[in-house]
């Protein structure tokens, strides 16, 4: 069995057949599952509503079940992540 260190590592998959096919040969190391966890800042939380196309959400939440996530939890993290990325390249910590 592969273990899979580097979530790069892990394919994008057309059909579910490729998806248990590719799982039943590799795992995650747990390492990598437990960075993927991202502790809240904060215990206050705000519900919002965001549409999209249905392929879109479907591919997301496919992703997720391939990392073992809760899609609305990836893309929180996901969101988190850029969101870093932009402070880091604008300069702006304050925001």
């Amino acid at each position: 069995m592969n273990t899979i260190s580097d979530w790069n590592d892990v394919p994008d998959f057309e059909t579910d057949e490729q998806e248990h096919q590719f799982w039943s040969e590799h795992s995650l190391n747990p390492r990598l599952i437990n960075a993927s966890v991202h502790a809240p800042d904060s215990k206050e939380s705000t519900t919002i509503t965001l549409r999209f196309d249905p392929r879109m959400l479907s591919r997301i939440k496919r992703i997720a079940r391939s990392r073992f996530l809760n899609y609305q939890s990836m893309m929180k993290q996901w969101l988190a992540e850029r969101m870093e990325e932009e402070i880091r390249r604008s300069g702006d910590q304050d925001s």
